[in-house]
């Protein structure tokens, strides 16, 4: 059996304003889990934290925590919250725990509903019981029942050290007791025989006295013996002696003696404790002759464990089919390793189950983005917003011109995505959904080309006007209808959170080239760019690109040409198709270009976000932006 839905009424931020018998059938969330993985992944204070600790509250652990529900979990001023909990696919001996209280679908498959209930007033919380079945409000369910409803948990800052150490009532005894290696052998195991013949020798220590009667070397132990039994004697009885012993006969005490560590390795870091932590806990799920709910929760499991240590545990953790994770995680680490359809994005009061039956990505999308979405691509499920662009040199330009227009795009947690490539669909469709009006709530801007050449282009290349549409060449088309076309294949006409921002012209960098407020200051990064790439290529003498820096403004007659001849000159000089300051022709890097335009636009302290703004050739970067931040 797995845990197959949970449903939260006025639980955490999981709330509304409605009266709770308003809603009673429209939860405030409604969240569907994978039989094995799921992933809650978000940025801080998401909800996901709240979802795991309304499994806690209603299942509890098998570590026997202290589980109870507080005036926090109650939303806002509400007096009552509602946990719902839907199990399936039983086996029969599975089901046979729960016989008063498992129901059928339509369909003949047994299904098990749990209802947990609470109320307060404003002193005080009253004490609810987990009922079950499928009446409104179901029937007590008994604690022999509810022991096999409990779940594995291991906390966000977890102590795997103390957890792994002997003492009293130790994690690892309880994990050893409860498997078939221990489990119903408490009188008859080989290890209490191995601890009687150990009490023994400690007996005949203090006695001074080995196995067989001979006085051993050492008699320091029996000296301090006898020191022990003159004070009984003079305090208890004189017929009275101690005794010393490390074992009082029960199996129970034995495994709380029990440490676990790595063998050969010493001095074992937090990183390597949590992965044995972890490793224990897991076997506990599969202990054999077990008849109930295999479930785990484990909140941020990337805590103490390097990148690479994160991927081995989450590849692992994908295995494993005989039990149910639920994880959650802040890292896009593990985001980016994670199966596409084991995710769950929380946001926007709400959670978004990732799998097939919820989104719009195909097959063949779910197989290309779980090879190409890396680290840094990954960083989309915790955003607020985010921007998608096809190339490097969007990358570094987008976050410089919004904060020129005053977003500071880290501070409002803005992902800027490459995606190196035009494959912007597969991406975009992570954010639609299948249910009409369903908003996961990020907004998304998706940055592209116009790739639709000017005019000089074709007379530069002497290309005939009837190969003009082949070659791209502007005028062969209609404008406006390419660019509705481009934006009606990447937004969703049933969201209004997803939104494309297509170039007026060629590409980003002929846009730039057009605007009479940037072009100088841009065509003086391609000419640092390209003074770069030479001092790369190990060119001795610098001084023509130096000079070509330096006169800058000669270049085009002090920049009163036609904008259009001027943009074009910029971009041939880029594309290394011709040379108009007197410097090697050469194909110039458009990202090296964009770091050092960035760094121009940061230094320059005259430009103000109205003359950013008001610039025709770049409106469509400053829409983009203006989306995703608001």
């Amino acid at each position: 059996m797995h845990l197959a839905n949970i449903k939260l009424w006025n639980f955490r931020k999981y709330g509304s304003s409605l009266e709770y018998q308003e809603k009673i059938n429209l939860p405030d969330l409604n969240l569907t889990f994978n039989c094995g993985l799921n992933v809650l992944i978000g940025s801080n204070d998401s909800g996901k934290t709240g979802i795991i600790d309304a499994i806690k509250l209603v299942l509890k652990t098998h570590s026997y925590e202290n589980i109870r529900p507080n005036r926090e979990d109650f939303f806002g001023d509400t007096e009552r919250f509602r946990i719902e909990m839907i199990f399936k696919e039983f086996t029969p001996h599975e089901a046979s725990n729960f016989l008063e209280w498992i129901s059928y679908d339509g369909e003949g498959n047994t299904f098990l509903r749990l209802i947990y209930d609470v109320t307060r007033n404003e002193s005080r919380i009253f004490p609810s019981d987990v009922k079950a079945g499928i009446e409104p409000d179901g029937s007590q369910m008994n604690a022999e029942a509810r022991e096999y409803l409990k779940i594995t948990y291991l906390k966000p800052l977890r102590d795997a050290e103390n957890e792994m150490v002997s003492k009293k009532g130790s994690r690892i005894s309880q994990i050893l007791i409860g498997d078939e290696a221990f489990k119903g052998r408490e009188s008859s195991h080989d290890l209490i025989t191995l601890f009687q013949n150990f009490n023994q020798s400690i007996e005949k220590y203090f006695e001074g006295i080995d196995a067989i009667g001979n006085a051993l070397p050492d008699q320091l132990g029996k000296a301090l013996k006898d020191k022990i039994d003159l004070y009984i004697h003079s305090f208890y009885d004189v017929t009275k002696e101690s005794n010393f012993t490390v074992y009082e006969g029960k199996l129970r005490e034995i495994l709380e003696k029990i440490s676990i560590s790595i063998k050969d390795e010493m001095n074992l870091g937090l990183g390597t404790l949590n992965r044995l932590f972890m490793a224990t806990e897991l076997i506990h799920l599969n202990r054999t002759g077990y008849h109930g709910l295999s479930l785990a929760l484990i909140e941020e499991l990337e805590a103490h464990l390097h990148p690479q240590a994160q991927m081995q545990v989450i590849e692992k953790l994908q295995t494993e089919t005989n039990k149910q994770l639920i994880l959650t995680t802040h890292s896009p680490n593990l985001a980016s390793k994670v199966k596409l359809e084991n995710l769950i994005v929380c946001n926007n009061n709400n959670a978004y189950p990732m799998g097939k039956t919820y989104t719009k990505l195909a097959d063949t999308d779910y197989k290309f983005l779980e090879r190409f979405i890396d680290t840094t691509k990954a960083n989309l499920f915790f955003a607020k917003g985010v921007i998608l662009v096809e190339g490097w040199a969007e990358e570094l330009l987008i976050p410089t011109f919004a904060k020129k227009i005053g977003h500071d795009l880290t501070q409002k947690q803005i992902s800027v995505v490459n995606i190196a490539n035009t494959a912007f669909l597969r991406y975009v469709k992570i954010f639609q959904r299948q249910i009409i009006d369903e908003n996961i709530g990020i907004n998304v801007s998706v940055i592209t080309d116009l790739d639709l050449r000017p005019l000089k282009y074709a007379v530069e290349k002497g290309i005939d006007n009837a190969d003009y549409q082949k070659n791209n060449i502007i005028t062969a088309f209609d404008v406006n209808q390419v660019l509705l076309d481009k934006k009606i294949k990447y937004e969703d006409v049933n969201s209004s959170n997803i939104k494309a921002f297509i170039s007026g012209n060629w590409t980003l960098e002929y846009c730039i080239a057009k605007s009479e407020l940037l072009r100088k200051i841009f065509f003086k990064a391609v000419l640092i760019a390209h003074k770069e790439q030479k001092e790369n290529e190990g060119v001795a003498n610098l001084d023509p690109y130096n000079n070509a820096i330096n006169n800058i403004d000669t270049h085009f007659t002090n920049w009163t040409e036609n904008t259009e001849d001027i943009a074009f000159k910029i971009y041939w000089q880029i594309l290394g198709e011709a040379n108009y300051v007197s410097t090697a022709k050469d194909k110039i890097s458009k990202s090296i270009i964009a770091q050092h335009f960035a760094q121009l636009l940061d230094d320059d302290s005259l430009l103000t976000p109205a003359q950013i703004r008001a610039e025709v050739s770049i409106q469509y970067l400053v829409e983009a932006i203006e989306h995703v931040c608001h």
